[in-house]
């Protein structure tokens, strides 16, 4: 695995955890009548999103020297 596509699904993880978080903080404020299912494949697609967005912007910050 190339450091660019582990980085890529590192960044993915950690969005993906970052949206439950902020779920769970929303049904602990408000209440949220959603169920696991949801919430974790809202999440799946989350991370997918951040991963695909890191992978294909990863050259253009590094070029930049932003890494």
């Amino acid at each position: 695995m190339t450091p660019r596509t582990k980085s890529s699904l590192l960044w993915g993880a950690v969005g993906a955890l970052a949206f439950l978080v902020l779920v769970q903080g929303y049904d602990l404020l408000v209440g949220l009548d959603v169920g696991f299912a949801v919430r974790f494949g809202v999440a799946a697609l989350v991370g997918i999103a951040a991963a695909g967005l890191i992978h294909r912007l990863a050259p253009r910050f590094g070029a930049k020297g932003r890494t």
